[in-house]
């Protein structure tokens, strides 16, 4: 499991890693947010496929922004070396007190039951040296599902069609962005739900770039692609995140 302290990258560099110039980052190293309720089952599968990552210095801490578990996803975000910060029971509340916390230049919003494959952080490392001061942007990992045969593939294609066609990508598929963009724009507003479509509306289809790499979600209840369909649809049309999050 995961094994991160406060001040990673400074150990890491003591370590002899900063001073080969491979895994120094300066300030471009991330902070990694994961907001929880009673997650217990999948969070270790989370921090799993952030280890790479940070034994690389690529991240710098992980933070588990919890809403009141009763089960022991606070033991094992502790015993991970995780910092905690306690919010409210809405997701979108557990992702700002998560932010309040961060300390790096950028920022990965990460459900809990999502698995970056390996790999990633080498993409993203690429992504943000690629991405220009003056010009900020956020990425958005590919949908995929753990789960063999034609449904979880249908589902990642329904995915793609969505991003491709709406510029609206699912909570799921995690949120790399830099600080300074989220500022700008708002960052996270408090909503019952919707607060990833929320948030991606705001960022643009202009400042927001798919990645390669997946981000692995095991299969779970839909309302359907129509209704997802027909969400998207009223998005596109500028419907209001707080009106829709009532529906």
């Amino acid at each position: 499991m995961l094994r991160l302290k406060p001040g990673a990258v400074v150990n890491y560099e003591r370590n002899g890693y900063g001073r080969s110039g491979t895994f120094c980052h300066d300030g471009d190293v991330i902070s990694v947010i994961i907001p929880t309720l009673n997650s217990e089952r999948l969070l270790p599968r989370c921090f799993d496929s952030l280890i790479t990552a940070a034994v690389r210095g690529v991240v710098r801490e992980v933070i588990v922004a919890d809403g009141g578990s009763t089960d022991s996803s606070l033991a094992i975000a502790d015993a991970a070396g995780a910092h905690i910060a306690l919010a409210g029971r809405s997701r979108s509340a557990q992702l700002v007190a998560g932010m309040a916390m961060a300390r790096s230049d950028w920022l990965l919003f990460l459900h809990p039951e999502t698995a970056l494959e390996p790999g990633w952080d080498a993409e993203a490392e690429s992504f943000i040296s690629q991405v220009r001061p003056g010009r900020p942007c956020a990425a958005v990992f590919r949908y995929g599902r753990e789960e063999f045969g034609g449904e979880p593939r249908r589902a990642e294609v329904r995915a793609a069609l969505r991003s491709a066609l709406f510029a609206l990508p699912y909570g799921d598929q995690g949120l790399l962005i830099p600080r300074r963009l989220y500022q700008k724009i708002g960052g996270y507003r408090v909503l019952p739900k919707l607060e990833d479509a929320d948030i991606v509306r705001r960022i643009g289809r202009r400042r927001l770039v798919g990645l390669r790499a997946r981000a692995i979600n095991p299969g779970k209840p839909h309302r359907g692609p129509i209704r997802g369909v027909a969400m998207a649809l009223l998005h596109t049309l500028r419907i209001p995140s707080a009106v829709l999050a009532k529906f």
